[in-house]
């Protein structure tokens, strides 16, 4: 029997099930759940989880203490009398606030319809509970309308999900992460007990006819800063210790936390114990890490989530980079994301994985479509946290499907949507790749789809230079605005050949990782250690090289999503662009809809300036460590707000001057001109000097 054969013999996906079921036991609700960071639960789960490992056999088994910014939810229920005289005792949701009752405390409740700063206008708020409604995947975070209602002198805001999650049922509650101050509270309401307190309130199409009503509130909900929590490792040691191959999930849940992520825990945990039960003997240490603090861990960022992920390579254990060649994250593991499987990856293993797939032998049919790989990772997950610190990482791709609209961070997140045949296939799956993983001699990283990417960034964007400079573009361009383009030209060219010298240097890699497979299989293991320690230099660079990239190349917008610099100042230049030349053709509307889509200028749009600049503010001007993964990955930003204000304010009075406005948007778009220039100078001398 093979290796492989052997692992996949000793797989047992009754044990993850039963061990996923045993984590729902911890609960800060008694009647939700919820195992927040920082939490007694979070604490309990993560003992039974050391344990665990110990149990299974991993070696070495320890608590890293890390800081993050703790929560505790005990309880949220509201109580009101219907209009038909029945009393209500309603369990409420939570957000990551401070908001502590002595007992049920009467309030009055107000409705707000969709909590922008319009719905105020005219409404005293001062002291009480605010309803809202809201879609967060659709139109806004809940911090906006919170913060909003918490500068009107509101005690609290309820919203209600109408659409974009917890569609499932018109009893779900949902949970997000706050990315706001914990001193502006913020509760969860279910679309049921939503529409009884809209009838007392007699709203009709999104106004009320009842200004408030009385509600009693008996909470228990506190944020607690700078808490002590731990992440759990264990080990199975290697042949080179210093060589690690890292598998990571997070055991912080919303509710029960089912699927997100007691799945992804016991499941990297059933494949430790198929490995030391089948007797793998690895040559690299293989280490699982199960973190706190995913879903929220640092008061008022807008980086919120991912706390324990980033706190564990940066600060707990920093000198893991440079050390692990991989980790491979899990979310969601038990359930079907779409008609197949995928691996979402950096770009630099992409090809790795893709030969990694042609040579599997046969797993467990799950999908009616054979598994592949995707690229860049994103935000969403720890894996993100992991490789910005200069760890090459992955994750089972975990959005697809309609789990995310309909049961994600809701109380229906349980095992109804369990699927045996999925969770088999990614315990196979990842087992067989850390075998894969373990027989390389070199990281096996291939940047030529880096540089494939970064090219395609620049060559497919529409930007009509010709326009441009009609507008008469400065900032150290000349008029014809040909610098611009002659450096995106240059810039073309240099990417194309780091591209072609990329493959021909992965090329030598497998030649490299071929033979040390080869010579393993073959039982000289004296030839294939002598092969390893003369690839140590190659593997440094390679490491080194890697989190060069990740440093120069990896930025987010304002929404979280992963994009090359260039990218996202080529965006912008185009949407202010299109801006002055649809404001010089007196279409207003036109213009609008593309400043919406500069950074997070939507907001402007909605809420008061104080709102705006908050969320802006506390972006640009936070000390590294409240800031987290997100720390230096957005670009310059540009604040539109005035400028909104002023085109919407004569959009509503039938003004068509707008030469100011025109002004305004030049000098932003010649600053967004200059940027784009530096960056690419910037771009151009990495590809020379660190590719070519």
């Amino acid at each position: 029997m093979t290796l492989q054969e052997t692992i996949l013999k000793h797989i047992d996906i009754d044990y993850s099930y039963r061990l996923a079921k045993r984590m729902e036991q911890y609960r800060s609700n008694e009647v939700l759940g919820y195992r927040s960071a920082g939490s007694r639960a979070e604490f309990e789960t993560g003992e039974m989880l050391k344990k665990e490992m110990e149990s299974i056999g991993l070696s070495d088994v320890t608590k890293d203490a890390i800081t993050v910014d703790g929560w505790e939810f005990k309880k949220a229920v509201l109580h009101f009398t219907a209009e038909d005289g029945t009393a209500h005792e309603v369990q409420l949701g939570a957000y990551q606030t401070t908001f502590v009752t002595d007992g049920p405390e009467e309030f009055e409740l107000m409705y707000l319809g969709k909590g922008t700063a319009s719905d105020y206008e005219g409404k005293d708020v001062t002291g009480k509970l605010v309803l809202v409604d809201i879609n967060q995947r659709d139109e806004w975070w809940i911090n906006y309308p919170v913060y909003q209602a918490h500068l009107k002198g509101a005690r609290a805001l309820i919203a209600v999900q109408c659409g974009g999650y917890g569609e499932i049922d018109d009893e779900a509650l949902n949970a997000q992460d706050i990315a706001g101050p914990e001193n502006a509270p913020a509760f969860s309401i279910s679309r049921k007990d939503a529409t009884a307190l809209k009838q007392l309130l007699h709203v009709e199409e999104g106004v009320a006819g009842n200004e408030s009503i009385k509600i009693l509130l008996d909470s228990d909900t506190r944020v607690m800063r700078d808490c002590t929590t731990y992440n759990i490792v264990g080990r199975i040691p290697g042949l080179h210790p210093d060589r690690m191959v890292m598998l990571s999930a997070h055991y912080d849940s919303y509710f029960s936390g089912f699927q997100d992520d007691n799945t992804a825990i016991a499941m990297m945990l059933g494949i430790a114990k198929a490995l030391v039960d089948s007797g793998f003997k690895p040559r690299n240490t293989i280490v699982f890490c199960a973190m706190a603090a995913e879903e929220w861990g640092v008061a008022d960022s807008n980086f919120d989530w991912s706390t324990g992920a980033y706190e564990q390579v940066f600060t707990a254990h920093p000198e893991w980079v440079g050390k692990v060649i991989a980790d491979l994250n899990f979310e969601l593991p038990a359930l079907a994301h779409g008609t197949r499987a995928r691996i979402r990856s950096c770009y630099e293993y992409t090809q790795f994985l893709e030969d990694y797939l042609s040579e599997l032998p046969e797993l467990t049919r799950a999908y009616p479509e054979e598994t592949r790989i995707t690229a860049p990772i994103e935000t969403w997950s720890d894996d993100f946290s992991i490789a910005i610190s200069g760890i090459p990482s992955m994750v089972n791709d975990f959005t697809g499907g309609s789990f995310m609209e309909t049961h994600y961070h809701s109380q229906f997140d349980n095992d109804e949507f369990y699927d045996a045949q999925v969770y088999r296939l990614h315990h196979e799956l990842f087992a067989l790749l850390i075998v894969a993983l373990d027989e390389t001699a070199v990281v096996p990283l291939c940047f030529a789809p880096v540089m494939h990417h970064a090219f395609h960034g620049l060559d497919d964007n529409d930007l009509d230079f010709s326009e441009n400079s009609k507008h008469g573009l400065h900032s150290g361009v000349d008029a014809s605005g040909m610098d611009l383009e002659f450096q995106i030209s240059s810039l073309c060219d240099l990417l194309r050949i780091a591209e072609q010298k990329a493959w021909r240097d992965y090329d030598d890699l497998e030649v490299s990782n071929n033979l040390y497979r080869h010579l393993l299989n073959e039982g000289e293991n004296a030839q294939a250690e002598e092969l390893f320690e003369k690839a140590r230099k190659t593997e440094k660079l390679l490491l080194d090289r890697f989190k060069k990239t990740q440093d120069a190349l990896v930025r987010i917008d304002w929404y979280g999503n992963v994009l090359y610099p260039h990218e996202i100042l080529l965006k912008n230049l185009k949407l202010v662009s299109g801006s002055i030349h649809a404001l010089q053709n007196g279409k207003l509307s036109s213009a609008l809809r593309r400043l919406y889509q500069v950074d997070n200028n939507a907001y402007a749009f909605m809420f008061d300036e104080d709102v705006y600049n908050h969320f802006t503010n506390y972006v640009l001007h936070q000390p590294k460590e409240r800031l987290k993964w997100g720390y230096g990955r957005l670009m310059p930003h540009e604040n539109l707000y005035g400028l909104v204000k002023s085109l919407l304010k004569k959009q509503e009075n039938g003004e068509t001057d707008y030469e100011d406005e025109i002004r305004q948007l030049t000098s932003i778009r010649d600053n967004q001109h200059k940027l784009l220039a530096e960056t690419l100078e910037e771009l151009s001398r990495l590809v020379k000097t660190v590719f070519l």
